[in-house]
């Protein structure tokens, strides 16, 4: 068993005991081939949340500040987590992202580059940039219960069917990425009430 297997059982029980965790519509999730999970980001809870009930690892860029943190930073790495610089474009972090998916695997995105707790802060257009870059699909996903842990409020994650923009020869203008990164958050928000009710 790899330290990423381990890991994912170990916080799979740790919150369906903790804070009774539920998946809703996990199956619409690809089990093979280049794939992107985007979802709505309150809480240091939900990397774990989004991918320890799937069938496959899930890769994460993280603040470049975690790695610094010891054990964590070495942790975080074995399990799948790399780099990135948010107080810049770094270009990479994207490079590395779209070598991650280039060898067929799965990585989870937070659009709006770090935890919104309010609601109120502004995608970024990095996602709609790799999904061009690597064709991968986007699969939308939305994580309940996140924001009250302390609290032990039941945590749920509702996944959405994948999404594709990026048609095969076409070039994509800034305009278009911008639109895509709106889509993409709009089915993120789609499934918070499926997933609030869960």
């Amino acid at each position: 068993m790899t330290f990423y297997n381990f890991a994912k059982t170990v916080c799979w029980v740790f919150l369906r005991i903790g804070w009774r965790f539920r998946t809703v519509d996990i199956g619409r999730v690809p089990r093979e081939g280049p794939l992107i999970i985007a979802s709505n980001h309150i809480s240091y809870f939900d990397p774990p949340a989004l991918g320890c009930a799937l069938p496959r690892p899930v890769h994460y860029m993280a603040k470049q500040q975690l790695f610094k943190i010891p054990i964590l930073g070495m942790v975080i790495r074995w399990c799948n987590a790399y780099p990135v610089d948010r107080s810049r474009g770094d270009v990479a972090a994207i490079k590395r992202s779209v070598e991650v998916l280039r060898t067929g695997a799965a990585i989870g995105i937070f659009p709006e580059g770090t935890r919104n707790f309010d609601g109120t802060l502004p995608p970024q257009h990095g996602i709609a940039l790799l999904h061009y870059l690597s064709g991968a699909p986007v699969v939308p996903a939305y994580i309940a219960g996140t924001a009250n842990v302390r609290r032990f409020e039941r945590i749920r994650v509702a996944y959405g069917e994948p999404l594709s923009f990026v048609r095969p020869g076409e070039k994509a203008s800034r305009e278009d990425l911008a639109k895509w990164t709106v889509e993409i958050m709009k089915h993120i928000f789609a499934l918070r009430e499926t997933a609030e009710a869960a």
